[in-house]
């Protein structure tokens, strides 16, 4: 990987990386580490899907009462890592958080499956449960509120977030552990790449 071959924008540089591991079948090739801290500075890591990308960042959506969203609450900053082990390659983000309008939430919403957008009104997010069973109480009740209705509302308590890059890596792996690494840093003027040792 040479930096001459990289698009001076990162994000397009990760729009090409993200096609790549589409077009090898890999399944959820939008799979990505989604990592914050509390008020104390202790990290949490998930799993989540990128579901919007653009010059503005990357946006993801989940429950505003969930640990990340309370996370995110007290310190709006995030890493995002994807990792596309059959090409060899990763992609570390870190940025601030922003939350995304209404508007783009409930049109990213209403893509979703019928019993997903149930499901976002069902769950009580990272909150204890009684059991398996009480989730489908919830999920039932859920059903029943909304019975005939095909596309139900977005749910307030529902919403996007999407990380503004400062920074983006690219790692793709070589022989003898020599692997490339190349850093895209936001300054005042744009962006600076640099390479980093493996």
């Amino acid at each position: 990987m040479k930096e001459r071959e990289l698009d001076p924008d990162p994000i397009r540089q990760f729009a090409s990386w993200l096609g790549d591991a589409g077009a090898a079948g890999l399944v959820f090739p939008e799979a990505m580490t989604l990592a914050t801290a509390d008020a104390a500075g202790r990290p949490s890591a998930r799993m989540v899907l990128l579901k919007g990308l653009d010059e503005r960042g990357f946006a993801f959506f989940t429950s505003r009462e969930s640990r990340k969203a309370v996370e995110l609450a007290a310190r709006p900053r995030a890493a995002l890592v994807f990792y596309w082990q059959p090409l060899d390659r990763q992609v570390r983000v870190e940025g601030a958080v922003e939350p995304v309008g209404e508007a783009e939430a409930a049109a990213y919403f209403h893509t979703r499956p019928r019993g997903s957008r149930l499901a976002a009104w069902a769950s009580p997010q990272s909150r204890p449960l009684a059991g398996r069973d009480e989730l489908e109480r919830l999920y039932a009740a859920a059903d029943t509120r909304f019975a005939g209705v095909e596309r139900p509302p977005l749910p307030p308590s529902w919403g996007g977030y999407r990380v503004v890059p400062d920074a983006v890596e690219f790692w793709h792996g070589r022989p003898d552990r020599l692997h490339d690494r190349v850093r895209y840093d936001r300054r005042a003027g744009g962006w600076e790449r640099v390479r980093l040792a493996p």
